[in-house]
């Protein structure tokens, strides 16, 4: 789950972080209204759950009463990436003297939280990365100890000279790390940590992403939830216990397994063909599962054609055709629909789509291929 800027912030606040004050708000009104309380200089910057925001001009320095007015005019209701921006985040302005990023994620290659940290803030990492990867310094984390102090502090010295800021950065890393951990994240994002004129080090921007599979443990964070940001299929994927991604393809993809479901993906690539969508229905036969699941692709009006892919082990094949027979007869499907069911009951599965529309087929390679040739079609 993406959280808002605003809502980091308060996360790295608990923490412990150095966090200048600021309110998100949804009018200019209480932007004004906001920015009156902190006085002159202020920042209005856009909260839209995407990068750029300020390349497309949604975060404006403000060092009048009228410039706020006009940037939150301008900020909301603005589109920044098919994102439409319902609210700003009024913050005091602080001097800046050096940028810094410091970051952590959930690396795979190691199986721990990656720092990452780079005397290039301000910047985002990715072009960091590509332009001057050697400006990003990386430190693997033991989580049976955390970011030790000689660990963070080894980083820090790689950044800056100056000791009492190599030792704010060290310290500032260790409590990024209690925030990431605290709320399960698979991502925390300081761009940029600034230094002011005087030494004092700020976090004075946030990004979290928090891991779906631990919100189980964070019932409470549910409200940050932003449903006007998310995807509606997206969304709906969710609400009916669905892993689901929409992708830029043709071919909606309904597969049992996240691994069959990435290797049907890759082979639609492979002949050619670019996927609709990550959609996998699990080991359900359940038809309102099923219908879900269509209902959810079949928004996309991208989609030519529809493919199922499905493994039955424990779950047999019959009852698995059973429940997309009864799911494709309940809706209005206009797209050709191809099925291929192996494994338990896999014979009798197909002499049960033998009196359908479906188009049936034995191999991965086949489903894809007849796939591909009725969405060219």
């Amino acid at each position: 789950m993406n959280i808002h800027e605003y809502q980091a912030k308060e996360f790295f606040r608990n923490a412990g972080l150095d966090v200048p004050e600021g309110k998100a708000c949804f009018s200019v009104e209480e932007a004004t209204a906001t920015a009156e309380q902190y006085g002159m200089p202020v920042m209005v910057k856009a909260q839209v759950l995407t990068g750029g925001r300020g390349k497309a001009g949604g975060v404006k320095f403000c060092d009048s009463m009228d410039k706020v007015k006009e940037s939150a005019e301008a900020i909301l209701g603005m589109d920044i990436k098919s994102h439409t921006v319902n609210k700003v985040l009024v913050t005091p302005a602080v001097d800046i003297e050096e940028e810094y990023y410091v970051g952590m994620l959930v690396d795979r290659a190691s199986r721990r939280v990656l720092l990452m940290a780079s005397s290039e803030g301000g910047v985002e990492i990715e072009q960091v990365a590509k332009d001057n990867p050697d400006a990003i310094i990386k430190q693997v984390i033991d989580p049976r100890y955390g970011l030790l102090d000689h660990e963070a502090m080894t980083v820090s010295m790689k950044l800056t000279a100056d000791v009492k800021k190599a030792r704010q950065l060290a310290a500032s890393m260790q409590k990024l790390y209690t925030a990431f951990i605290e709320v399960d994240a698979s991502l925390a994002e300081i761009n940029p940590f600034i230094f002011t004129p005087d030494g004092i080090g700020k976090a004075i921007d946030a990004k979290v992403n928090i891991d779906d599979n631990a919100m189980f443990r964070h019932s409470d964070f549910e409200a940050l939830r932003d449903l006007e940001e998310e995807n509606p299929a997206e969304a709906a994927a969710r609400k009916a216990d669905l892993s689901f991604v929409k992708l830029d393809g043709n071919v909606g993809c309904l597969v049992n397994g996240a691994g069959l479901a990435m290797a049907t993906m890759d082979l639609v690539q492979y002949y050619g063909g670019m996927p609709a969508n990550f959609l996998d229905i699990g080991g359900s036969s359940n038809p309102d599962k099923v219908v879900s699941a269509l209902e959810i692709i079949l928004q996309d009006e991208n989609v030519e054609v529809i493919l199922f892919n499905i493994f039955g082990g424990i779950t047999r094949c019959d009852d698995v055709a059973k429940g997309i027979i009864e799911a494709t007869n309940r809706l209005d499907i206009k797209v050709p629909v191809v099925v291929r069911l192996t494994g338990t009951n896999e014979e009798e599965a197909r002499v049960l789509l033998q009196g359908t529309d479906l188009v049936p087929a034995e191999t991965m390679d086949e489903v894809v291929q007849k796939a591909l040739e009725l969405a060219s079609n």
